[in-house]
């Protein structure tokens, strides 16, 4: 995995929701409305992230992943000097800017209509097609696409759908990628399956921890940590072999403030996303504990996808103490780089209190006390390490 990437944090952005883009692409001349993202970049790095994950930013039909030009920026957010100076301006910042690649499927007006298949899409999605893996052009393409991005200073790319992909054309096109581009990072969207068979098949850094993420939120409302022991042991053997992204929230899930039957369970779940090893991301908004919730519809997204204000000073006043918790999560996860790279082990464990103990190769330790009751509640794991324990109720 490139070393950048070990120190990383990421805070994701959607773009055409962020910047309020129309649903819609509509043929009018470029509105630059990616350069508010920049505006934005002062606020990411206070809150302590480093990297920033930019959804779809090419010439798409509606959503972003309806890719139409993967050479082309989508005109509802501005043209190629938009994108060249928000590149900048997170370089100045030191941070690594990684983009969301959508080579699985693409828009029905895709640039190549002969590389897409008759026969397939994207999760019966007809406006979905989805593009022939099997055909040469469309490796090369999507080598072509990486590089061009990469030598225009991102630092990775996002797989969306990698799953839906055979491992074997993302194993060609990376080993390609990275004969010019050894530092690139590479992140594959994977829901469920073996995540580390995966990855080592397609060539990934890293892949989306999906099945930490539900244990997460499950466990905090059942009040049953007997699910997240189970998914911190999975955790441990996935690190064995990849460092996956994780997350509380993205793009494509229902916001953590709403997820929760109780908000003040933030605070848990923060202290385990930060506390266990992985590449943490965190989803535009969660970090003000924005609400939200997917729905099963055209436009179910759109809750999850809103537009911000044009900096965050046109923010509410009641999301920054989420804010600030965050940071003091962040901040404790900067001083503990290991933990990247830690191993988990349950010390202790009920239904509504649980004790993390996250190793390092080094000898590093910390202890992660959780307790969901209204109540104290004493821990019977001794005073080994508790003033490096984060008290969480």
């Amino acid at each position: 995995m490139p070393r950048w990437s070990d120190h990383a944090i990421f805070w994701q952005v959607y773009p055409l929701g962020f910047t309020g883009a129309p649903r819609r692409a509509d043929g009018t001349p470029p509105r630059h409305r990616l350069t508010q993202c920049a505006q934005w970049l002062d606020y990411a790095v206070e809150l302590g992230c480093n990297a920033l994950l930019l959804g779809p930013v090419f010439a798409s039909e509606t959503h972003g992943y309806d890719t139409v030009d993967h050479f082309r920026i989508d005109p509802r957010l501005g043209d190629d000097n938009d994108f060249d100076e928000l590149v900048s301006a997170a370089r100045d910042r030191g941070v690594h800017v990684v983009l969301d690649g959508v080579f699985n499927h693409a828009g029905r007006s895709f640039t190549h209509p002969e590389w897409l298949r008759a026969d397939a899409t994207f999760e019966g999605h007809d406006h979905l097609p989805a593009l022939a893996h099997d055909e040469p052009a469309v490796a090369d393409h999507v080598v072509a696409v990486m590089s061009h991005w990469l030598e225009r200073g991102v630092s990775g790319w996002r797989l969306d759908a990698a799953y839906a992909v055979p491992t074997s054309f993302w194993a060609r096109v990376l080993a390609r990628v990275r004969e010019r581009h050894s530092r690139a990072w590479f992140v594959g969207e994977v829901i469920h399956g073996d995540y580390a068979g995966y990855a080592t098949a397609a060539g990934l850094d890293s892949v989306t921890q999906y099945e930490l993420w539900k244990a997460i939120w499950s466990s905090l409302n059942d009040a049953n940590f007997h699910e997240l022991a189970w998914a911190v042991k999975r955790h441990n053997e996935i690190v064995e072999t990849v460092t996956p992204m994780t997350f509380v929230g993205n793009h494509d899930v229902t916001r953590l403030a709403s997820k929760l039957t109780d908000e003040r369970h933030i605070g848990h779940a923060l202290a385990i996303l930060f506390g266990v090893a992985g590449v943490p991301c965190v989803y535009s908004g969660d970090e003000q504990a924005f609400r939200g919730i997917k729905e099963d519809r055209a436009g179910g997204d759109d809750e999850i996808r809103p537009a911000f204000p044009a900096d965050p000073a046109g923010l509410a006043p009641y999301g920054w103490p989420t804010y600030r918790l965050h940071q003091r999560l962040i901040g404790q996860r900067r001083r503990n780089p290991w933990l990247v790279r830690a191993r988990t082990t349950v010390e202790h464990l009920t239904n509504r209190a649980i004790a993390l103990r996250s190793s390092g190769a080094h000898g590093e330790e910390l202890l992660i006390l959780l307790n969901l009751a209204d109540e104290p509640y004493r821990f019977p794991t001794g005073d080994r390490v508790e003033a490096h324990s984060w008290l969480t109720r």
